[in-house]
């Protein structure tokens, strides 16, 4: 591209950095981005094909761009959630708690659901200039199993999870992250465990000295992206934060912004 579509490129690219064009956004037509950036037809075509296949941008019908990730399902209603008629504690202490809950789903007969409460846990994916993302072979004693895992930890009460991400990833590699950014929390076990699990993503990292959780430390290093999809096939990438983390930013390369959650 020469200096004009390069310099039409990198305004886009601005607009959607900033959030000034969002998820779900449709790009105003070519017309209008025409007489707005000052570029004939042609060159823009050549600039919106570029940060389509970049996975800037998705086409809509034939000359209809939007910026992927907006949600076009509509949210359910009229449901009726669970009645939740009491609870008791059967055991407890600072790592697990297991209770009995009595439960009325709708429209079947009350029963006790076993329920588990585990920490909210903080896991972080920090990646290089390199495109290798900083990880740990580990040994997981239950299911005696070798292989590797993002790091992260639990978050002590009444820190930050993102705290907790940049003390995890130092404590356990030797490395600080130059930035953290959140992009999802979610439950690993939906259906009967309550454990929150924080995802951060960020690039850049300062080597500080050696690990010093020498309980959680593994061989550390920095594994090439491209070789996720076949740990993954391998069974080698251990622990569904691990896998969701990675997942992210694979679907996720290429796009401006994406590490951060909108």
């Amino acid at each position: 591209m020469g200096p004009k579509t390069t310099k039409v490129y990198e305004t886009i690219r601005d607009w959607l950095a900033s959030g000034e064009l969002a998820p779900g956004d449709k790009l105003p037509s070519e017309r209008t981005l025409v007489e707005r950036l000052g570029i004939g037809r042609t060159a823009l075509r050549q600039v919106l094909a570029r940060l389509v296949s970049e996975g800037a941008l998705e086409v809509r019908g034939r000359s209809s761009y939007r910026v992927p990730g907006g949600v076009s399902v509509e949210t359910p209603t009229g449901l009726e959630p669970w009645k939740i008629h009491g609870e008791r504690t059967v055991y407890d202490n600072r790592w697990v708690k297991l209770d009995l809950w009595d439960v009325e789903p709708p429209g079947m007969e009350r029963f006790e659901h076993h329920v588990v409460k585990l920490q909210r846990v903080a896991i972080s994916a920090v990646l290089d200039d390199q495109d290798r993302v900083l990880m740990l072979w580990r040994y997981r004693f239950v299911p005696q199993q070798w292989g590797w895992e993002l790091p992260g930890g639990i978050v002590d009460a009444g820190e930050d999870a993102r705290a907790t991400a940049y003390r995890e990833v130092e404590e356990e590699t030797g490395w600080r992250p130059t930035s953290l950014d959140h992009v999802v929390t979610y439950q690993p076990m939906v259906g009967m465990v309550d454990s929150p699990h924080e995802i951060f993503v960020g690039r850049g990292a300062e080597r500080v000295g050696e690990p010093t959780d020498l309980e959680e430390a593994g061989h550390v290093e920095w594994v090439p992206l491209s070789d996720v999809p076949g740990l993954m096939a391998k069974g080698d990438l251990m622990g569904s934060g691990t896998l969701v983390a990675l997942l992210h930013v694979l679907a996720n390369r290429g796009t401006p912004g994406a590490t951060a959650a909108r």
